[in-house]
């Protein structure tokens, strides 16, 4: 099992957390200015979405690497429409930009590739169980 992550509130910052990930220097999320948090961190649902653009990017420049092809770079733009989250509606509308001399079929394997990225067969294709418990 991997090292866990520990989540813990910050004394007087309404709802501003301090997360701790492994060996990387803390993390912070906070709820919106409009729910009445800070609204100065990213908030859990900024980080859900960074989740799946990061994995696409660093999936995207694996497979690129494998192949040899020339990505010099790459843009991932990750835009959310929740306003139907409490219908069990959560849609996110991702745009890859990519840099270097690709052919359009190159292109278009990526963009096929970017959809195999970990994190969107979490999302889209497992079961995940859940446990919340109190600590003894």
């Amino acid at each position: 099992m991997r090292t866990p992550i520990v989540v813990e509130s910050q004394r007087n910052r309404a709802f501003r957390q301090r997360i701790e990930v492994a060996d990387v220097e803390a993390l912070y999320s906070d709820a919106p200015a409009v729910l009445g948090g800070d609204g100065q961190d990213p908030d859990p649902h900024d980080y859900f979405d960074m989740a799946l653009g990061s994995c696409k990017a660093i999936t995207v420049q694996m497979y690129a690497k494998r192949k040899g092809w020339p990505l010099e770079g790459l843009r991932v733009i990750v835009a959310r429409d929740d306003s139907q989250e409490r219908e069990g509606v959560y849609r996110l509308d991702v745009q890859l930009e990519f840099e270097g001399e690709l052919d359009d079929a190159m292109r278009q394997r990526l963009l096929e590739i970017s959809e195999r990225c970990p994190i969107q067969r979490l999302i889209t294709q497992a079961d995940v169980t859940i446990e919340t418990h109190l600590s003894t």
